[in-house]
């Protein structure tokens, strides 16, 4: 299977700039393979940049391929690459560490400072044709798991992230804030991993039905303007008379990571996982004094195996959160259906086979 000379690639030049141009194909290193590209899902970030430019101290300032939900086929390998061949199809995780910090070498190598991340400034993406990554970050697919499925490892990796850090176990209450797809995918998440009740909220009616669909227990729909505690006490009322004793924030609005502080059970856990505002206020004493425990997430480490688990199991189906899919060629309509949610968007996948 020997790789082509054209490399159709989506460039984000600036806000709202998104090209499609020719760039090179690489050659492979000692440990890289080079991927000819099958599926790539749209993700907030991806969104953030090309609508605002950049996401906190991530700026684009140079021209960025976007793109980094994605699986494809190896179709070259490097000269040491043992684990892979060609044929193979693959899921990309899209941080490569130093794997020589203390983070890396403590296991927490999504917190590397040195890490390579797709489409992540000034870090190129691969939402393209061809793509060339290291071969230890690229986990070789089942036959019965798609592509697309693959791509969605790096959503669900989230979930499941977000879940280990919460300590989600048999019986557990959950809150799930936020009704987009990380909300999704940490619902799934939590449920494979022995969630018994799961709540969700958002401000759209018709995304909380699609949750539901997907397996919420109960669902609470957050109206502009909708005061803190009572919607604590809807929480309540809706998980049975219990608050849960964990809740995993999605949205990163101000107003939802106060109402996953209030809601949850004292001696619980709140993890968040949305990014929102750089600082929020929130009722940190009510926190202090209930010691509800705050944990953050950045992206994850380690969880690439257990999501291919999940998907390949059957314990976790993600192929109804792909709404829309559009060709490498379409991409900016592609863009334009994530960013507006057009026709009930949830997932946006990018077919780069073209």
């Amino acid at each position: 299977m020997a790789p082509g000379t054209e490399n159709l690639s989506a460039v984000l030049y600036g806000i709202s700039d998104l090209r499609l141009e020719q760039r090179e194909v690489k050659k492979p290193g000692d440990h890289d393979v080079l991927l000819r590209m099958g599926q790539v899902g749209i993700c907030g970030s991806d969104v953030s940049y090309l609508t605002k430019g950049r996401i906190g101290d991530f700026i684009v300032k140079d021209p960025m391929v976007l793109g980094h939900e994605a699986a494809g086929t190896v179709v070259e390998c490097g000269s040491k690459v043992t684990n892979l061949k060609c044929g193979d199809r693959v899921a990309i995780e899209p941080g490569v560490p130093c794997r020589r910090c203390d983070f890396c070498k403590g296991g927490r190598y999504n917190l590397c400072k040195k890490v390579f991340f797709c489409a992540t400034p000034p870090d190129d993406g691969n939402l393209c044709q061809y793509y060339l990554h290291d071969a230890d970050f690229c986990f070789k697919l089942p036959d019965h798991v798609t592509l697309e499925e693959g791509a969605f490892l790096e959503p669900l990796s989230v979930g499941v992230h977000a879940a280990r850090r919460a300590g989600v176990t048999l019986g557990s209450r959950v809150l799930i804030c936020g009704a987009g797809p990380i909300g999704l995918v940490s619902m799934m998440a939590a449920r494979s991993m022995g969630a018994t009740s799961i709540c969700i909220t958002d401000i759209s009616e018709s995304r909380l039905q699609f949750a539901k669909s997907q397996g919420a227990d109960a669902v609470v729909l957050v109206k502009p303007g909708s005061d803190d505690k009572l919607l604590a006490d809807a929480v309540e009322e809706q998980m049975g008379g219990v608050r849960p004793d964990i809740t995993i924030e999605c949205s990163g609005a101000e107003s939802s990571i106060r109402l996953a502080i209030l809601a949850t059970e004292s001696g619980g856990v709140v993890v968040l996982v949305g990014l929102g505002p750089p600082e929020v206020k929130v009722p940190m004493v009510d926190a202090a004094v209930r010691e509800v425990d705050i944990r953050g997430i950045f992206r994850y480490a380690n969880c690439y195996p257990l999501a291919l688990n999940l998907i390949a199991s059957g314990r976790v189906d993600v192929k109804p959160l792909i709404t829309h899919r559009f060709s490498l060629t379409e991409a900016r309509e592609a863009f334009e259906t994530a960013r507006t949610g057009a026709g009930g968007a949830v997932k946006v996948m990018i077919n780069c086979e073209i």
